[in-house]
């Protein structure tokens, strides 16, 4: 049992210091009942999540499995700094207001993979409030800004002359500090996060709370076009509150080289079930597409129910492999006859009367089923099914 803890943790992770800790953790438990406790911060920044989030959930999740108590930090003070991981200017600051509706968004949707009596949600503002200005002074002198200017991003801001906050400086001490009053016994992240990560081992050793914490980091998740890293600004991302339908068939569209890539970082499959369904597509006794179409149900189920699944499964069966019509499409209607261009955008299967013609010229656009090439196409009266590639549908009434 603990080789396989250790293996399923060790899971696509992309770097671990410290494994010797927390297989110590795993005897622990095993041998003696101890749990232990895994850190996660997550700024509210923003309030939907997507795949790419819920890599560091399903990780914790496993934790869960393997005798973990969660510790699930939502960075209420530090998202008002704004984390500078990765940024090459100063971020904005959030209101209080934005970062309180994003965190109740959070905790709305982190408890469909978490199991949520292992979880200890907890916020950072309860502890680094208390600090007072003796406190965050007496931080700040356990590191110095020689050492903070060989973080990578500094490096690049300070010697290319960009600005850099004071309160960048504070950031990754006070996420370290978090550790130190959580005393946790691992903290994991993205790869992007190591000197922050490492800050926390730092600073327990500062503080003299008398353990280190252990650091796992995950990889960074690639989006649906499998190059760059899944992001909703790139319109490559699978929202955790995207319709059943939508997540099934964005699923569905991505390469067969990255579907191992979602198994492996997404599913709660075993390696060992993963590995017997290589097997199957190589011999041939699998097809990849039903492979793919389980990866499909198992994500929906998980954020929406088995029944939503097999739902989407059966929508996705008649409008692709029937070639029939969803049967549910959002109607719209406009007064006149209309450019078909500007009416693709109008029903919001098209974000420009640019890329609609760009599309039209692709044969990717259909009216009532029939493909269309004439770009400069007036829709007079009448009731007409648009459609955009495969998944994009709507309904227009013209008056």
């Amino acid at each position: 049992m603990l080789q396989e803890a250790l293996r399923e943790i060790q899971r696509g992770s992309a770097e671990i210091i410290d494994m010797p800790r927390v297989e110590t953790l795993l005897k622990a438990y095993y041998n003696e009942g101890k749990t232990y406790t895994v850190k996660a911060g997550f700024d509210p920044t923003a309030p939907d999540l997507h795949l790419g989030h819920t890599v560091l959930l399903q990780k914790l999740a496993t934790f869960q499995k393997y005798g973990a108590r969660i510790q699930f930090l939502i960075g209420d003070f530090t998202a008002q700094i704004g984390d500078p991981t990765g940024k090459s200017a100063t971020r904005k600051t959030l209101s209080q207001a934005d970062i309180i509706e994003n965190a109740k968004s959070y905790k709305e949707q982190v408890f469909k993979i978490l199991d949520a009596s292992k979880t200890d949600v907890v916020f950072n503002s309860e502890w680094i409030n208390p600090l007072g200005a003796s406190g965050m002074l007496t931080l700040t002198t356990t590191y110095n800004v020689a050492r903070m200017l060989e973080r990578d991003d500094f490096d690049k801001r300070y010697k290319s002359g960009v600005s850099i906050s004071i309160s960048e400086f504070i950031y990754p001490l006070l996420q370290g500090y978090d550790s130190v009053h959580l005393q946790s016994d691992i903290e994991i992240g993205g790869t992007d996060q190591k000197f922050n990560l490492l800050m926390g081992r730092y600073l327990q050793r500062a503080y003299e709370i008398g353990k280190e914490q252990s650091v796992l980091m995950m990889p960074i998740l690639e989006g649906l076009d499998g190059v760059q890293k899944m992001s909703k600004s790139l319109g490559n991302y699978i929202g955790v509150a995207d319709e059943a339908n939508d997540m099934f068939g964005k699923v569905l569209s991505i390469s067969d080289e990255l579907m191992w890539r979602y198994y492996e970082l997404l599913s709660t499959k075993s390696l060992d079930e993963i590995d017997v369904l290589k097997q199957g597509i190589t011999d041939a006794s699998l097809h990849p597409k039903s492979v793919k179409e389980d990866l499909a149900m198992e994500i929906v189920a998980r954020f929406h129910s088995a029944e939503a699944a097999k739902a989407a499964k059966e929508e996705f069966d008649n409008v692709h492999a029937k070639s029939q019509i969803p049967t549910d499409i959002e109607e719209f209607e406009c007064d006149g006859a209309v450019w078909i261009a500007k009416a693709l955008v109008d029903c919001n299967i098209a974000p420009s009367t640019s890329q609609a013609r760009r599309d039209i010229k692709q044969g990717a656009v259909k009216i009532d089923q029939e493909k269309i090439s004439d770009e400069q196409l007036q829709l007079s009266k009448g009731e007409y099914i648009l459609q955009v590639g495969k998944r994009k549908f709507a309904k227009l009434k013209v008056n």
